[in-house]
């Protein structure tokens, strides 16, 4: 991609990086011999690399789950809200997510970021829950389960299997309509 690159270039060029080659290969050299450009473009947008790193995942926040959210919420269904939010959930770079969370681990800037991130993503999926379930336990249940499920494939260290995942989720949500999350247990 050589020529001029954007902002918005350098953070699409750093979750590939991290996608690709996890945290450890997320470096300057990576990034911008991936983009075809020298270190003085890199200069041009951020002041450094720890500007960069802490804009990056400010980025991904915003991208990958601040504006998914709003964007679902357009969605008045509850339940197509619910499927939306899943298949969105599917197709997230599972590489760089998963990458992000190692990065968590050993940066607490990251890591606060990180819980941001895990508890939008579980808010927007409780309170879709809740208006089709109408209990608060069984709509914890079924949110917790869906974070869960696409957070702990990413996690994985098994080979990504897309139409198995999609299986899984296919399950959650038929219980959700077929009302097994009554049996869900009340607290007394």
């Amino acid at each position: 991609m050589a020529g001029v690159v954007s902002r918005e270039d350098y953070f699409e060029t750093g979750l590939n990086v991290l996608s690709d080659l996890g945290y450890g290969g997320l470096k300057l050299a990576e990034v911008c011999t991936r983009l075809g450009v020298t270190t003085g473009s890199f200069y041009h947008y951020f002041a450094g690399w720890p500007a960069y790193t802490r804009e990056l995942v400010e980025n991904w926040m915003k991208e990958r789950t601040v504006m998914v959210i709003e964007f679902a919420k357009n969605e008045r269904d509850p339940r197509r809200r619910i499927d939306s939010l899943i298949q969105i959930g599917l197709e997230l770079p599972h590489g760089a997510e998963a990458a992000i969370r190692v990065w968590s681990s050993i940066d607490p800037e990251v890591y606060d970021l990180q819980l941001q991130v895990d508890q939008l993503r579980y808010d927007v999926m409780y309170s879709s829950a809740m208006e089709v379930l109408g209990n608060q336990q069984q709509a914890q249940m079924f949110a917790r389960w869906a974070i869960y499920l696409l957070v702990g494939h990413e996690q994985a260290t098994l080979p990504r299997d897309t139409a198995a995942l999609a299986w899984i989720a296919k399950q959650l949500t038929d219980a959700l309509d077929s009302g097994r999350f009554a049996s869900v247990p009340t607290d007394g």
